[in-house]
């Protein structure tokens, strides 16, 4: 059963601080990633190989996730490698509800009831699909649909884990 829900307003302020960081972020992310290395391990396994420049891409959004957790308060434990599989399996259930891989991917994706921290996830889809270009920066890389899909599904599982492993405020 997830917690519940972050306010919308407050995951978008949390992840709007960690944009306007810049690079000050790197330190806090670097941190954040120590905290939770099971999952930014199975992150690296799904991106190395296939997509290195779409993992670096998850990666920042991953830390923006757990810097979001942090913002929120409570405890946020760490994620063990049957909690990944678990959030696997509760993704996995949806994936042919997201294809095809079209213009209606991410409304498909909000459409979906029961993911855990809902706006966390339509942040992220936003952030991958519905930003106007004056929003993104000059040095961001565009991405296919494809490396959009992916990105947001690992984060899905990743969500999904570290929300089994919050205890909210």
């Amino acid at each position: 059963m997830p917690n519940h829900a972050i306010s919308r307003e407050d995951v978008h302020a949390y992840s709007e601080a960690c944009s306007n960081m810049g690079l000050d972020f790197q330190p806090l992310a670097a941190r954040l990633i120590r905290s939770q290395n099971r999952l930014k391990t199975f992150l690296d396994s799904e991106f190395v190989e296939v997509d290195p420049m779409a993992g670096q891409i998850a990666l920042y959004m991953f830390t923006v996730c757990l810097r979001v957790f942090e913002q929120a308060g409570g405890r946020l434990k760490k994620v063990n490698h049957q909690d990944i599989r678990l959030a696997q399996v509760r993704v996995q259930k949806h994936l042919n509800t997201l294809l095809p891989l079209d213009d209606g991917f991410s409304d498909r994706a909000k459409d979906i009831e029961r993911r855990a921290q809902p706006h966390l996830l339509d942040e992220i889809l936003w952030a991958l699909y519905d930003r106007d270009e004056e929003d993104k920066k000059e040095q961001e890389a565009a991405l296919s649909p494809k490396q959009s899909a992916l990105i947001y599904i690992m984060l899905w599982t990743a969500v999904e884990a570290l929300d089994n492993k919050w205890t909210a405020p």
